[in-house]
């Protein structure tokens, strides 16, 4: 591997996007396609709740630990984002009105007493990156978003057309998402081609979005495992079976 352009390194962190991100994941293709079950759906809704939740812990690790204060005021739109100005606003909130619309105890679904172990680990190793690893990296890391959008508008579309128990209300917290992913993806790609000046400095960041993928295929992966197939649910694990008799 030679150095990068800043041009060369971007197109390189494009095509990670394009050969490892999750729209590419057969539970997704189910998902937008109308193939799963409304229980399907549920489950990945509920799952899908502890990212966002944890979303926030990782951005504020990553505040707490950066001496530059342009980056501090950058990031911490990333937190209104997601946490709200004020209680019941942000993106978190508009999840929950997801979870609350496909028929969800709001209780159950922030208990993450349902979640899988594949998306707890996934989701906490993640976190652990952004706060371990070392600043480039984890602003690196954030790059998928800019992919986002495309699986933003491949979900809401395929949901709407197919689930008749799917609203455009249900479906609010999209709305926001992809403007908001274009602002903060924008940030990151010019910090990370401003500053991976090295071999090995853009080795680490085209290994951290790498990484990023794989978390979010990890959970994907999770999903399909305990409720497509073999569908193998794990002990104390969301069942839509019993929920739904309950």
């Amino acid at each position: 591997m030679t150095l990068m352009t800043p041009d060369q390194l971007e197109r390189s962190l494009r095509d990670i996007g394009a050969r490892r991100y999750h729209n590419l994941h057969p539970f997704h293709h189910m998902l937008h396609r109308g193939q799963c079950s409304k229980g399907q759906v549920q489950a990945w809704a509920l799952n899908r709740y502890y990212y966002q939740a944890m979303i926030p812990l990782k951005d504020a690790s990553l505040i707490g630990r950066c001496d530059d204060a342009d980056i501090r005021r950058e990031w911490r739109h990333r937190l209104a984002d997601h946490d709200g100005e004020n209680a019941g606003d942000g993106g978190i909130a508009r999840w929950l009105k997801l979870t609350d619309g496909l028929g969800l105890d709001r209780d159950y679904v922030t208990s993450t007493r349902g979640l899988l172990p594949g998306t707890r680990f996934a989701v906490e190793a993640y976190v652990h990156f952004v706060r371990d690893r070392t600043l480039l990296e984890a602003i690196a890391s954030s790059l998928t978003e800019l992919f986002s959008p495309v699986i933003i508008n491949e979900r809401v579309a395929g949901m709407l057309a197919n689930y008749a128990f799917v609203t455009k209300e249900t479906l609010a917290y999209f709305d926001k998402r992809p403007p908001q992913a274009q602002r903060d993806s924008d940030f990151a790609l010019d910090y990370v081609k401003r500053h991976a000046t090295t071999l090995e400095t853009q080795q680490a960041v085209l290994a951290a979005l790498e990484f990023k993928c794989s978390v979010l295929w990890a959970m994907l992966d999770a999903l399909y495992y305990s409720y497509v197939a073999p569908k193998h649910i794990p002990p104390g694990a969301f069942d839509p079976d019993k929920a739904s008799a309950s």
